[in-house]
């Protein structure tokens, strides 16, 4: 009576508060790898540290990242309590990232020496720690979603809720970092701006991180997962599920959607399109807006298996046909950019939060192998950009390129920029009329690969079928 009890109070539809309680639970780790990704390379180089070294810092990152993406999924299905696997990656990341960017020598003070070789293994200390304990936050996070209930249009809501408030931390760290570092206090040093930025930002996430833990309950997993599947669920059952490999399909792709167009967004619009150096703040900015729009809009609706594959395939083709506009688009009609901003973010919203929806259908009630599916897909999605990335970069130029390679254009002169890329995709500057595309590589990147892997995931899910479920409405209204 008992178990039936529990699986039925499982069933109901969340709340309003349960909603917005979880879907505040990312904000941590989206606002610090928002200013991670956006002012790392700035930050390190105005310090004085080589490119090279910088460039080595992102990369074991990335790989840090995606491993412990494995390792704690692992970790949770064996041993559970979401909520503590989350609280350990909250202290770790507010603890490395606030050390990161305040240069804190760990070794240096061990040791009594200050040396620069001291200096650069503290940064990868805290790089690494920064890395592990974001990875076990987004896993345990994303994972937990399926422990909350099994309704799916709640779950769906979520995941939407949880993706406006990463557009939210996007636009919090670019308007408090367009505040601090605009402000006519000349006297305080570029590296204190950067201080008093990664302070704020950690505040800001520490507090969502403490509605999160206030207003969302432990899943109770043993009791779900046990009663629907009593031989329990392994990696190895995983990977005979066929439709385990077409749910990755689609959220992978999805991903290389976002992250390329993320990377290579800025440099188009400066180097390509010849925009206004504010353009590569106020198009980003359109998209993350949109964005959240979009999946505020996408909470109210009522979600079934037929409508999770309609708005991800809305999302493919309008991504196809922004990546077409990229492709085809001239200097001279550029003020059109910012339109297709509008497009792209309706598109990013409506692939993020449908590719995950799909990711909690296919876990459904098997909670306790949550965490090997949402780290598995991980790993494949951060190692794949990551080497996609690292290719495409090193075709467009040696200008202090990384993983976040968009970030630095704000520290290079346009015009020697415009003319190394075009003379490195073969194209001189004179040569190319403002009435005509002009191929390269950013443009390349930002429209061909993106549009490839938007098509490529709307195949897919053409031929995906998900078990048969009926949709419930939220017990409250989310924008009431």
């Amino acid at each position: 009576m008992i178990g039936s009890n529990v699986e039925n109070e499982e069933e109901k539809p969340l709340g309003r508060w349960s909603v917005l309680a979880y879907g505040v639970g990312h904000v941590l780790n989206d606002i610090t790898s928002t200013y991670w990704n956006t002012y790392l390379l700035l930050y390190l180089t105005s310090i004085g540290m080589p490119s090279k070294q910088v460039a080595a810092l992102a990369i074991t990152g990335q790989f840090t990242d995606a491993t412990m993406t494995i390792i704690a999924g692992e970790l949770i299905d064996r041993f559970g309590h979401f909520k503590i696997w989350h609280a350990v990656g909250a202290v770790l990341v507010s603890a490395a990232f606030s050390s990161f960017y305040w240069g804190v020598c760990v070794p240096c003070k061990i040791i009594g020496i200050d040396t620069p070789l001291l200096q650069m293994i503290g940064y990868y200390m805290f790089d690494i720690l920064f890395s592990g304990g974001w990875s076990c936050t987004q896993l345990s996070h994303m994972a937990m979603v399926n422990g909350l209930t099994l309704d799916q249009t709640s779950r769906v809501a979520c995941v939407s809720c949880r993706n406006a408030f990463t557009m939210v931390s996007s636009l919090i760290v670019y308007g408090i970092g367009f505040f601090i570092f605009n402000s006519s206090v000349k006297q305080v040093e570029i590296k204190e701006q950067y201080h008093l930025l990664a302070t704020i930002t950690v505040l800001i996430g520490c507090f969502f991180v403490i509605i999160f833990h206030l207003g969302t309950k432990e899943p109770r997993v043993k009791q779900v997962s046990h009663k629907t599947n009593p031989c329990g669920s392994s990696w190895k059952r995983w990977l005979k599920n066929g439709l385990y490999y077409k749910v990755a399909c689609m959220y992978v792709l999805t991903r290389v959607v976002t992250n390329i167009s993320q990377v290579f967004l800025s440099l188009y619009v400066i180097s390509d399109l010849h925009m206004s150096q504010s353009s590569k703040a106020l198009v980003p900015a359109i998209i993350y807006l949109c964005s959240f729009i979009t999946s505020i809009l996408l909470q109210e609706l009522e979600w079934s298996n037929h409508r999770l594959k309609a708005i991800f395939s809305v999302g493919g083709l309008l991504w196809l046909f922004c990546s077409a506009v990229v492709l085809s688009l001239p200097i001279n009609m550029n003020v059109f950019m910012y339109i297709l901003s509008i497009v792209i973010g309706i598109a990013n919203a409506f692939m993020m939060v449908t590719s995950v929806g799909m990711e909690s259908e296919l876990v459904d009630k098997e909670v306790e192998g949550s965490a090997f599916v949402y780290g598995s897909l991980g790993f494949v999605e951060k190692v794949l950009c990551g080497v996609m990335l690292y290719i495409l970069e090193s075709y467009e130029s040696k200008l202090y390129l990384s993983f976040t390679s968009n970030v630095c254009i704000s520290r290079m002169k346009f015009k020697s920029l415009n003319e190394t890329l075009h003379t490195y995709a073969g194209v001189t500057p004179a040569a190319c009329n403002p009435a005509y595309p002009c191929f390269t590589v950013t443009r390349f990147s930002l429209g061909f690969i993106p549009g490839v892997a938007a098509l490529a995931g709307v195949i897919v899910t053409c031929f995906t079928k998900f078990r048969t479920s009926h949709p419930e409405p939220l017990a409250e209204p989310l924008l009431a």
